[in-house]
């Protein structure tokens, strides 16, 4: 089965901004924290919120106190006034796009215009527009309730900024015909017309469509409304559970898009939900590896598979002598490692990789054990190396250990008290292990020769950690909502997408030219030159990503962990011929 995602879909810029500011109120301003009614239309956002202490208020109070955020549809300007009235420190998280409706309606009322509101009358937005217009605010849904409306001296019309493109253009037309003295704004938003358009694009190259998003999200319905309108089969659904019900073994290829309203976290579970009942339907040669792979993604064994490959390829770049201990230990340390990593992680698992988490939840004491047993595997293979190794991976694994542990006291006015409370930190950490353990330890075992192979290493070991520093900072890109969530501080969490895009886009250049570099003038082995293929395919990965152009599922994190695998191929084709 093929699944194709639209560009288009998940967060709009309001939203983002709207979930962002309810995200960080409980550390930045005066508690309880409320919402002014639902921020946004999803339930599954709402109940993270709940979690969070952050509830709702659907009435406003004699007194209060605390914080109000409004609501992204925005509200009445007098209900905003009300709540500060009451006491509230008032956070007003309403869409730009929606505030400049507000700014069109109000400058008109003022100049004694009428106001024509096109959209859902109940739907907050409208309600809260409808507070700019005053007495002279008329809401309509239909053309036949425009039609009923009395004719004006000076009126202006406006849409809901979700409202579905081709009924306003419909208006539009009526207006110009019946009353062409009335003025019209085009209010719907950018990212609504880009997600309708998308939407009858998709429905031409697939044979069955998933809208995903909340039931009473105005936008996920109006996609939903237009994907039945296209003749596809189209199935609109909240979460990856509705997907039980959808007969998706009879499509060969399957489109999807969200509202404006539904995170990343829930695009991606419905996507690797779908991915999985394709996968788990097959009994022909692909599906059975397209589930192998799957298990060894989720047990990280191909990522150790891809230590043990690298470990080999950089072996042949300094030209090392020891090569099957060496390789050895970084497949177990690394596997170790990273097991640990997702065995401590599960909360954010839990948004980003929900397979992964109740994987990890079902088997915690089994894979415990494993981490432990592969961890002292590692170390004592290193001890074959020499003491130096052997200390040295003693040490790492011990600051490891300690990473979630509070090192500094409380009360003494530190804000970092763990490494885990350094922002980033996971990501640097990580990249640095695996120089280490694939170029500096096995290097080090060839005490004779390590004075001459020091040149050669500070080209490789760079080259390894900027590389695996990228692969995790795009796996983090990829988490960057469900990271957001528990509060993890990840890169682009920091950086934001675009800085981080960018700095992986400069990072994996520089490694090209570097390592090519180091095999024309005799730091490395000529094998340098087919490796240029490793931070190169990253590279395009990276460009795929940032373009939309490839799911950010299964498929496409095997393609970034298959880099390390490739690096041992090419070493592999590099001695033969």
């Amino acid at each position: 089965m093929k699944i194709e995602i639209a560009k288009t879909a998940g967060f709009c810029m309001g939203v983002r901004r709207a979930v962002e500011l309810a995200l960080a109120s409980p550390g930045k301003y005066a508690l309880p924290i409320f919402t002014y009614g639902p921020l946004i239309h999803n339930p599954q956002v709402l109940s993270l919120f709940v979690e969070k202490g952050i509830t709702i208020l659907n009435e406003i109070p004699e007194k209060g106190e605390g914080t109000v955020l409004i609501r992204a549809h925005g509200v009445p300007p007098a209900d905003k006034q009300k709540l500060a009235d009451a006491g509230f420190t008032v956070v007003d998280a309403t869409c730009p796009r929606v505030i400049r409706v507000q700014t069109i309606i109000r400058t008109h009322a003022r100049k004694g215009f009428s106001t024509i509101i096109v959209g859902d009358q109940d739907h907050p937005e409208v309600v809260g527009l409808m507070g700019y217009a005053g007495t002279s605010g008329y809401g309509v849904s239909t053309l036949s309730e425009l039609e009923a409306l009395a004719s004006f001296d000076r009126a202006i019309i406006v849409a809901q900024t979700t409202q579905n493109l081709q009924f306003y253009e419909q208006v539009k037309a009526w207006a110009a015909r019946q009353h062409p003295h009335y003025r019209t704004f085009d209010t719907i938003c950018d990212s609504t017309e880009r997600r309708q358009s998308e939407i009858q694009r998709l429905a031409k190259e697939v044979d069955a469509l998933i809208v995903v998003g909340g039931r009473q999200s105005g936008n996920t319905r109006r996609l939903a409304e237009i994907a039945a309108e296209t003749g596809k089969p189209a199935f609109h659904v909240e979460t990856e559970a509705d997907l039980v019900h959808c007969p998706l073994g009879l499509f060969r290829t399957i489109g999807i898009t969200a509202g404006a309203s539904t995170p990343n976290w829930i695009i991606k579970r419905v996507c690797r939900k779908v991915e999985w009942l394709s996968v788990s339907r097959k009994n022909d040669f692909p599906g059975l590896i397209s589930r192998s792979l799957q298990s060894l993604m989720l047990s990280n064994i191909y990522l150790a598979m891809g230590a043990g490959c690298l470990t080999f390829a950089c072996s042949r770049l300094l030209g090392t002598q020891a090569v099957a201990a060496p390789v050895m230990m970084a497949m177990l340390y690394l596997f170790s490692m990273h097991l640990l990593n997702h065995l401590t992680g599960t909360a954010e698992d839990k948004y980003n990789d929900p397979e992964r988490a109740r994987f990890y939840e079902t088997h915690r004491i089994g894979l415990s054990v494993l981490a432990a047993a592969a961890g002292t595997g590692g170390i004592a293979v290193s001890a074959t190396l020499g003491v130096s190794a052997f200390v040295i991976l003693l040490i790492m694994s011990l600051l490891g250990l300690s990473y979630s542990l509070y090192l500094i006291p409380p009360g003494k006015g530190f804000k970092f008290r763990r490494i885990k409370d350094i922002p980033g930190s996971k990501t640097i950490l990580i990249a640095l292990a695996w120089g280490v353990v694939t170029v500096l330890l096995p290097a080090m075992s060839d005490m004779r020769r390590f004075s001459s192979l020091i040149p050669g290493v500070l080209v490789v070991f760079p080259w390894v950690t900027a590389l695996v520093f990228s692969r995790t900072a795009l796996f983090d890109l990829l988490d960057v909502q469900g990271d957001r969530i528990v509060g993890k501080e990840t890169l682009p969490t920091l950086l934001g997408d675009r800085r981080t895009l960018v700095l992986l886009k400069g990072i994996l250049a520089a490694c090209t030219v570097l390592i090519a570099l180091s095999a024309a003038v005799g730091l490395t082995s000529t094998l340098g030159f087919l490796l240029t293929l490793c931070p190169a395919m990253m590279l395009v990965l990276v460009m795929i990503h940032e373009q939309g152009e490839l799911l950010p599922g299964m498929r496409f994190e095997v393609l970034v962990e298959s880099i390390f695998p490739l690096s041992g191929v090419l070493a592999w084709i590099w001695m033969l011929f």
